[in-house]
């Protein structure tokens, strides 16, 4: 059971479904041999398959637990309430996901989660079969099935630099987006006949069915994995440095902000679309799913244009027109009772649907360092799907008490003054942010190993400058600082001698010695460029002298 990853409730496809590439400098376009080159290998190739038969199965799962609710249920907040259930587990375990993703086994990992939610879902088909399912059954097991997924999303994005080559890695997210887009236009229209001509019981079974694929590639694939001489990071422990690091990176926490405001209105549209389609337009559940068939190929067309948009337009400029155009559509969706042009701005939409996701997925990927995406990914899970999780709550609750029309105004009201959020937090895609791994820091000198868990650890970095630069000094040396307390310092600061002007001393502390020395390894490119200029402050042949001191054991803090 597949659900695009920032969308709504369950996450498994093998590249990040809506993470689409950063968009080229204008030139020649990919040909198409290079955009489905990725396919050529073939555990990426057998995973895409079962992907995209696995989304299918979540996108009728979906479509035959909102309509068993409308059937379980007629009030709006208890239909609201199925797309919370399924997003509540992010809330709760999207960090600890993220660190467990980090530190253990992927593939494991993936084999519990991936079984943990075909079992869910089988429970799920036949209780409902036997007549046994009620709206709070309903609620726990879509819950459960969440649950899984928020274990299993940050782990399964993660992998996929290890299943295809370097070069071939914007290609492999490209073909997850069309994996799940594709899936997304066949599977609601599917699940909607499927529920009409079997019943929502089927459906659901059919859906713990398509787990099975995924499951029976990863028990094959003979995963390697990396020894680290270092002791593993505790659990706790990893989870502070993924919250740190979203503390110390402005670039992330503008992606953070940007989403959390969107999708608090968008979720509106998703949440109530299924008392649309029965109340106000009188479908059956087979129109419900074509309603969502049109949500999905909009999805699949903005992919293949998004491209070259991209290449003309700011992605800023790219966010305010999506967002006009989703908050035209939710408004259409309230006031419209025509069946066909309801389809139609459904499709208009999907693409802006797409268009907003795949350029804050892009803008999450791309400022991220390697070593912590996975707890950076799942800080972006936990806000977005809090945001999803808690509008479809609210939405639901306001449309019971001043029902659709107004409701759905409201939300796109809301859509547009979100906008405002544009001025203060500009979106980054990765332009000229190289990632890749520097490790440019010196190995500490020391005359006896310290005990890897031996802390805190106090590092200081004496400089020499010319008293007539502090001011520009001091401003590079806090640039450099947040870099520090990004990669794992809980204290950073700049001091200046009183009785010399031109010394300065840079002291931060790191919670252990193994943290430490992971902080070597955590640096960037990037990171030696702000480093580089602090750096080119100092006067003499000789470098800054750099000294660590290690706490002994037994002290008490002050």
């Amino acid at each position: 059971m597949i659900r695009q990853n920032a969308e709504v409730k369950r996450v498994t496809s093998p590249a990040p479904p809506e993470q689409v590439r950063p968009s080229p400098a204008p030139g020649p376009r990919r040909s198409l041999a290079s955009a489905w080159g990725p396919l050529r290998e073939p555990l990426f190739r057998a995973l895409w398959i079962a992907a995209v038969a696995s989304n299918v199965g979540t996108w009728m799962e979906d479509v035959g637990e909102a309509w068993l609710m409308t059937s379980l249920s007629p009030s709006p907040l208890m239909v609201a309430l199925v797309e919370t259930a399924g997003g509540l587990p992010v809330v709760l375990l999207a960090l600890p996901a993220g660190a467990f993703a980090d530190l253990i086994d992927r593939r494991r990992l993936l084999l519990i989660t991936q079984s943990w939610m075909l079992i869910v879902a089988a429970a799920l088909g036949l209780l409902t079969i036997t007549g046994l399912t009620t709206p709070w059954v309903l609620l726990l097991l879509a819950f459960a099935l969440g649950l899984g997924a928020v274990m299993n999303g940050p782990a399964w994005e993660a992998i996929t630099p290890e299943l295809v080559p370097k070069e071939e890695l914007p290609a492999a997210v490209t073909l997850g987006a069309v994996a799940f887009n594709v899936a997304r236009a066949v599977g609601p229209a599917l699940g909607g006949l499927l529920v009409a001509a079997m019943g929502s019981g089927a459906v659901f079974l059919l859906n713990a069915a398509s787990f099975l694929g995924v499951i029976a590639v990863l028990y094959r694939w003979r995963r390697s994995v990396e020894k680290s001489s270092l002791p593993p990071e505790h659990v706790l422990g990893a989870v502070r440095a993924g919250v740190r690091y979203v503390r110390h990176a402005p670039a992330l926490q503008a992606v953070l902000v940007r989403a959390a405001v969107f999708i608090i209105s968008a979720s509106a549209l998703w949440a109530l679309l299924p008392l649309v389609a029965r109340r106000g337009l009188g479908l059956s559940a087979a129109g419900y799913g074509v309603l969502l068939g049109c949500l999905g190929l909009g999805g699949v067309t903005g992919a293949s244009v998004l491209p070259k948009v991209r290449q003309k337009v700011s992605t800023d400029t790219l966010v305010v027109g999506a967002t006009l155009l989703f908050a035209a559509v939710t408004i259409v969706l309230g006031y419209m009772h025509v069946v066909v042009l309801v389809g139609a701005s459904l499709f208009l939409g999907g693409v802006a649907w797409m268009a907003m996701l795949s350029t804050f997925n892009v803008a999450a990927q791309t400022v991220t360092a390697e070593w912590v995406r996975a707890r950076a990914l799942a800080v972006y899970l936990l806000v977005f799907f809090g945001g999803f999780a808690g509008g479809s709550a609210l939405w639901g609750w306001i449309a019971g008490r001043a029902g659709l029309p107004p409701t759905l105004l409201m939300a796109a009201a809301g859509l547009v003054a979100g906008l405002v959020t544009t001025l203060r937090f500009k979106l980054r895609c990765g332009e000229n942010l190289d990632l890749t791994p520097s490790a440019h820091w010196p190995e500490p000198k020391v005359q006896a190993q310290p005990d890897p868990e031996q802390g805190p650890v106090l590092v200081t970095i004496e400089y020499r400058i010319d008293p007539g630069q502090a001011r520009p000094f001091t401003e590079a040396a806090r640039a450099a600082g947040e870099i520090k307390q990004r990669d794992g310092a809980i204290y950073w600061n700049l001091f200046r001698d009183t009785a010399d002007p031109g010394r300065f001393v840079e002291a931060f502390i790191v919670e252990s010695w193994a943290e430490h020395v992971r902080q070597h390894g955590r640096l960037t490119a990037a990171d030696q460029a702000v480093e580089d200029r602090v750096q080119d402050f100092h006067l003499g042949a000789a470098p800054p002298a750099v000294s660590h001191f290690v706490a002994e054991s037994g002290t008490v803090d002050g």
